[in-house]
Parts: structure tokens; sequence; C-alpha cells
């Protein structure tokens, strides 16, 4: 090998065995390098035993869903590109043509939106159902039912739903069914993060979640997790992903691996920083409700209360009727430390205006508009005066 760039290209040196660090090496791949022909054709990517190719992961991918498992109390992990793509993976894992999914009516949007497209086009139908009522969920339940989607708590306007309640609904539904193919239960787990509540603990077979927010804490990484404790669930869904050709890189591993470290301590933290300031939102006037878990009063707060020992960092504000939207949107403008985006558990507080009626099948008993705060990092008290400006301009 006399030419350089061959020599480069083939250079034989293999740095020593051994060494070990804080972070988990960062391993980037399309091509994986096998030692033989028979190794081509035998080694096994599915049960984590070697590689493959890079779709199907690397150290470094294997590193992470194996601690998403550990953190969620499940087995076994797969990794998206982001939360939304693991809600479609789910639904596109476990139904067929002539199924039947339902998805409460206060879920996260776009997994509504792509049931209400993608899915129907594929000849899969969908009901929404209250979450808040088990009985409503009980009686939306059909033959052709056989996914329900659970969410804890509901998307913008938090109501906490007793989550065994409707899970016992689909395993008295599967144990009247007898041999059929049962119902599935996927619970959105992104709010609890594996660290609020078990997901399976309280009966959920799949748990998922938008590893864009806490599990990164960044606020500059896009990634999503399924995880199970069932082997023959995780099989179909491992096959589905790889005949989608779903992957993540090994960057954004990296940074969510990095974001794991201080999970805990920031989901503390921030659920410490939204108690204060939602019960003091609460007591300002032209505000009618303040909903979140944790606090009395808010939907679905004894079951938080029973099955749950912490709680996020959101919480939304329903304003008084007399304010119009425009001046809700006036108040939004006026906050200098909640920036307006999408997205939460990042370093930095968030706000959004939302007109929930417009989202809701079911209603929605406010007539006020609706502010949901994404509360950071920042000192508690730079963010109740940054607040309370806002109010005051408002009220006045």
């Amino acid at each position: 090998m006399s030419d350089l760039s061959t020599r480069l290209i083939h250079h034989p040196y293999r740095p020593p065995e051994g060494f070990d660090a804080v972070a988990p090496g960062v391993h980037k791949a399309s091509t994986v390098i096998f030692p033989s022909v028979h190794a081509l054709r035998t080694q096994e990517w599915a049960d984590k035993s070697g590689y493959t190719y890079g779709l199907h992961g690397t150290p470094t991918t294997f590193i992470l869903e194996e601690r998403i498992a550990t953190i969620e109390g499940g087995a076994h992990c797969v990794l998206a590109p982001s939360g939304l793509s693991a809600v479609s993976l789910v639904d596109m894992a476990f139904l067929r043509q002539g199924d039947e999914l339902l998805i409460p009516d206060n879920a996260y949007g776009p997994g509504k939106a792509f049931a209400s497209v993608e899915l129907a086009a594929w000849g899969i139908t969908h009901r929404f159902y209250d979450a808040q009522n088990p009985a409503d969920l009980a009686t939306k339940i059909g033959p052709a039912t056989r996914l329900v989607w659970l969410e804890a708590p509901g998307s913008i306007t938090l109501e906490f739903p007793d989550l065994p309640a409707l899970v016992a609904v689909v395993k008295q539904t599967n144990a009247a069914r007898g041999g059929e193919r049962p119902i599935l239960t996927a619970l959105d787990n992104t709010w609890g993060a594996g660290i609020a509540f078990n997901a399976f603990e309280l009966g959920a077979d799949i748990s998922m979640q938008a590893l864009t927010k806490y599990p990164s804490g960044g606020a500059d990484v896009l990634m999503g997790s399924v995880v199970t404790r069932d082997h023959s669930l995780h099989q179909q869904l491992l096959m589905t992903h790889m005949r989608l050709g779903l992957g993540v890189s090994g960057n954004d591993a990296e940074l969510v691996l990095r974001g794991l470290n201080t999970m805990v301590l920031r989901y503390a933290a921030q659920d410490a920083a939204t108690r204060e300031l939602a019960t003091w939102m609460q007591r300002q006037p032209g505000v009618v409700q303040v909903l979140h878990p944790a606090l009395p009063g808010s939907p679905g707060h004894e079951s938080w209360q029973r099955d749950a020992t912490a709680a996020a960092c959101l919480f939304s504000a329903v304003f008084d009727a007399r304010f119009s939207q425009a001046q809700i949107d006036a108040f939004c403008d006026r906050l200098q430390l909640f920036k307006l985006g999408w997205s939460w558990a990042g370093p930095i507080s968030l706000c959004a205006p939302y007109n929930v009626a417009a989202i809701r099948t079911q209603g929605w008993p406010h007539q006020g508009g609706l502010v949901r705060f994404a509360v950071g990092l920042e000192r508690v008290s730079d963010l109740r005066a940054d607040l309370a400006q806002a109010l005051a301009t408002l009220n006045a």
C-alpha cells in the first residue's frame, strides 16, 4: 500500500482495549465491518448480541435504550427520531386494516391528527373518549377495538386520569373476549418521564416518551422511545421499526445520555418551582382556574395524589371570559422571561395560548382563554415577577 489515501483508509492501528470514562463513547456508522463472511451472515442485532448496520443499533444507542428501559421500569426499549414518530410506530406496529383505535379527547394533538389522516386512509378507524370517565371508555370499546391510548395528564389542560380504572376496563373486555386478539394499552408517559409514576405498575402494556423533553433537558434534540415488559410486543415493535427505517444519530443519543445524568434533579427542581408558581397564579385577579395535577380542585387531582409521587413543569391558566383572545395574546407578548414556543422541560420557561374548544370533540367547560406555561430553571422569584407585570397590564 504505497498510496497515502489507501494507507490512511486502511490504517492498521487500533487503540488498546480498556479505556473507560464517565460519558459513553459516541459510535456513528451506517456500514458495520464484519470479521468474516460467517459473521456477516449470522450476526444478530435484534437481541443486542451484535451489530449489522447503523440503522439497527450501535453501542451508543444500545446503551441509551437500556437506560431508558431502566428509568421506565420496563425490559425492552426502541428509539425513534421524535416523540410523534414513537406514537406512530406504536400505531403501525399493532393496528391493521379494519381495526379501531381509541384516543383520549385531551391527548397530544399531532397523535390525534395521525389517526385522523394517515390511519384513516389505511382503513383504520378511531374514536375519542373522555379520559376522566372510565365508563365512557367502556361504551366506546367495540368489536374492532385493538389499541387504547392513555395520556397522563392530558395535553394542554392537564387532567390526570384514573389510569388503573381505564386499564381495568380494557382488561375486563379482554377477559370477556377470551382468546381473541387482545386490546393493548399504550401510555404517553412523557410528562411522568418514568419518575412521577411507573406506567407498568399502573397496568399499561406499552410506555412511550418524547425523549425531547425531560431525558434531553436541553431543548436541542428530538427523539422518542417505546418501552415494554413483554418480549413479543417488543419484537413486533422492533420489526416494524426496522421496516420503517427509523433510526437516531449517535450525536443525538449522546445528548440524551448526557441529559439523563441530571434528569431526576431537574425534574424535582422544576416540579417544586411549578407548584409554587401555580399556587401563586390561582390567587391572581383575572385567573379563573389553574390546571395542575398537584393542585386540589384541578381535574384528576385525587388520582394524581394516589398514583404519582411527583409532577412535571407544566401548568395552565384559564382566564376570565371578559378578556378577549387579543388581550390574552398581548399578555403573552408582554412576558419577558417566559418565551413563546412549543415543547417544554428545557432550561428556559415557555408559554403558549390555546383555543381549547377548537381542539376538543367533547366540549370544554370554560369560556375564557387558556395559556399553558412550562417552567424552566430560572429563579422562581424572577418568573413570578414576570407574570405579575404582565398580569397587571392585563387587569388594568
